[in-house]
C-alpha cells in the first residue's frame, strides 16, 4: 500500500481516496480533498494559505531542518531483503522517531518561551498602571507597596528565566 502526499497541503492521500489531476504536459497532482483541489484551481500559493504544511514551515511554526528527515528520505531506496538488516532498520526507525519527538518538543517549548516572556512583561506593565486600585494598609505606604509588588513580579520573572 502506497500512501501519497497531497500536492497542496502535504497531507496523506490513501489509496482509493482523494483526486488525481493530470495536466496536459503529463504532470500529475494528487489532492487529499476537494478543498485542496479547489485552491489549486484558484492558483493559490500553499505557502500563503495558513492551514497548509508549507505555510507552517515557511512561517517557522514547524521544525524544517533536521537530520532525522534525511534518514526518512534514504529509507525509500529498495535493497535486497536480509533479515538482520531489516531488524536493525526497524530498531533504528524507532530510535529516530524518539529523537524526532524530543527535538519537536524542544522546538515547541522555545517557541512558547517568547510568548511567556511577553505575557510577563504585560503583567508587570498592568500592575504598574493599576496599582492605585490596590488598597494600601495606610495612605503613606502606597508607594512602598507599589515598589514591593513590582519587585516581586520582577523576581519571579528572573527565577523562571534561570530555570
Amino acid at each position: 500500500m502506497r500512501v501519497e502526499r497531497c500536492y497542496f497541503c502535504s497531507g496523506p492521500v490513501y489509496p482509493g481516496h482523494g483526486m488525481l489531476f493530470v495536466r496536459n504536459d503529463c504532470k500529475t497532482f494528487r489532492f487529499c480533498k476537494s478543498k485542496c483541489h479547489k485552491n489549486f484551481k484558484k492558483k493559490r500559493n500553499p505557502r500563503k494559505v495558513r492551514w497548509t504544511k508549507a505555510f507552517r514551515k515557511a512561517a517557522g511554526k514547524e521544525l524544517t531542518v533536521d537530520n532525522s528527515f534525511e534518514f526518512e528520505k534514504r529509507r525509500n531506496e529498495p535493497v535486497k531483503y536480509q533479515r538482520e538488516l531489516w531488524n536493525k532498520t526497524v530498531d533504528v526507525m524507532k530510535r529516530v522517531e524518539e529523537i524526532k519527538q524530543k527535538r519537536q518538543a524542544k522546538f515547541i517549548m522555545t517557541r512558547l518561551k517568547k510568548g511567556k516572556e511577553l505575557q510577563k512583561a504585560q503583567d508587570v506593565q498592568e500592575v504598574k498602571q493599576n496599582i492605585h486600585l490596590i488598597r494600601a494598609p495606610h495612605a503613606g505606604g502606597a508607594k512602598q507597596l507599589e515598589e514591593k509588588m513590582v519587585q516581586q513580579l520582577q523576581d519571579t520573572m528572573h527565577m523562571e528565566d534561570s530555570s
